[in-house]
């Protein structure tokens, strides 16, 4: 039966993506952002000057791919490429100040969203899934084609030291 496949990790992590994605997009409808453009938007903020490869470091995701959610965050006029000037090949991102309006903006909104991805649980169920999550995402960090480095993820974090 589909059991087979409905019953499994994988699909269930599977599914709460498409949801997840699903309700951010929703809620963050009139800023015209992903999931990926915001979290890349508020690495590029936090770190300013960071070049793509470190970007993709940060927010774990797919070197090859981040190419394309860079271009689009500069086209809206949200970030700026600059030549390095160690090395002109290496191009650092800044946010604009349209940008980091943008991101003050969407805070609200973002905070919806996640509030109603975790809201059908209980107050304690949603504390245990997160503190679940976090051990399963940190454990099995390094099994991911893009793993979260963990000096930046410390950072990240705010956990440094």
């Amino acid at each position: 039966t589909m059991d087979a496949v409905y019953t499994k990790p994988g699909y269930l992590f599977r599914r709460m993506q498409q949801i997840a994605v699903a309700i951010f997009m929703e809620e963050c409808r009139e800023f015209d952002l992903t999931p990926v453009q915001y979290a890349a938007l508020v690495a590029i903020q936090t770190h300013p000057g960071i070049d793509a490869t470190r970007l993709s470091a940060v927010i774990a995701f797919d070197r090859s791919t981040l190419g394309s959610v860079i271009e689009r965050l500069q086209a809206k006029g949200l970030i700026e490429r600059a030549a390095s000037a160690e090395d002109r090949r290496v191009k650092l991102l800044t946010i604009t100040k349209a940008g980091a309006a943008l991101l003050r903006d969407i805070v609200p909104a973002v905070e919806r969203a996640q509030a109603r991805m975790l809201q059908p649980l209980k107050a304690a169920d949603r504390k245990t899934l997160m503190t679940l999550l976090s051990q399963l995402v940190d454990l099995n960090n390094e099994a991911s084609r893009v793993p979260l480095r963990a000096e930046d993820a410390l950072e990240h974090l705010g956990r440094a030291g």
